[in-house]
């Protein structure tokens, strides 16, 4: 019984392969096999992406008691900052 089942599969099929035309382009083997190179390359360089950025160690400095305060009031302690926090004119 096996042997009407797949003869009577490649009858039917028989007729798609005629109506399949012959001068069409299709990307085939060689067409997998590159898109198979392409998602195995990109899956290495996301591996060792994550391996990369595993190693960084990122930590903020700590704020200082002075620096801290003069930053969250808006004043700032550099040159050309005045009282009120205004710049004062240049002398000389």
């Amino acid at each position: 019984m096996p042997d009407m089942s797949a003869s009577l599969a490649l009858t039917h099929l028989v007729p798609l392969a005629k109506e399949v035309d012959e001068n069409k382009v299709t990307p085939g083997v060689l067409g997998f096999i590159v898109f198979a190179a392409l998602a195995l390359a990109v899956w290495g360089l996301m591996k060792s992406m994550n391996r990369h950025m595993g190693k960084v160690t990122f930590e903020e400095d700590p704020e200082r008691p002075g620096k801290g305060a003069a930053a969250a009031s808006g004043k700032g302690s550099g040159p050309g900052s005045g009282p009120g926090g205004k710049a004062s004119p240049a002398k000389g």
